[in-house]
């Protein structure tokens, strides 16, 4: 489905303390921290960098888009264009924190657009960026309509993975 996931650290007790700092303590500098980590795993031929979208009463509640920040620092580095707009949340869900994987699955089914299927994507790379990565339910859900909107490919590229125990 999608052509990897690239994290810059493994989930442990300092990556969720940035995370959640940036995420919930409006901490918006840790954005270019994680950036700084991430510019390193960056494709060498992604064209399109695009931050999984917030539901826009989220996104009202919260003030921003973590994935968007860290998505825009890791496009002034790079050089790679970002398009913080062309992946859209349609609806509301209930926070995945403390879901196992099938539910988050199902909390994300269909919940993902992107805004210009006309052309906005198709035939590029795209590199996907996120803040923690789980179970993978909500990236699987936007590569599948990145993908179904004609990118040619799409990286995952997140500042932390949460690994099984036996990875």
């Amino acid at each position: 489905m999608h052509a990897g996931v690239r994290a810059a650290v493994a989930y442990g007790d300092v990556a969720r303390t940035v995370a959640l700092r940036l995420k919930y303590g409006g901490r918006i500098a840790f954005a270019e921290t994680i950036a700084r980590q991430l510019i390193r795993l960056m494709p060498t031929e992604a064209e399109v960098i695009v931050p999984v979208p917030l539901h826009r009463w989220r996104l009202w509640s919260r003030g921003f888009n973590q994935a968007a920040l860290i998505a825009a620092a890791v496009s002034r580095s790079s050089g790679v264009p970002t398009d913080p707009l062309l992946l859209r949340r349609t609806r509301a869900t209930a926070p995945l924190r403390g879901m196992g994987a099938k539910a988050r699955a199902r909390t994300v089914a269909g919940v993902f657009r992107v805004t210009d299927p006309a052309g906005s994507v198709c035939g590029k790379r795209v590199v996907l960026i996120d803040d923690i990565h789980t179970s993978g339910a909500t990236t699987d859900g936007c590569t599948r309509v990145l993908l179904d909107a004609g990118a040619r490919s799409v990286t995952i590229l997140c500042w932390a993975r949460v690994l099984a125990p036996t990875e």
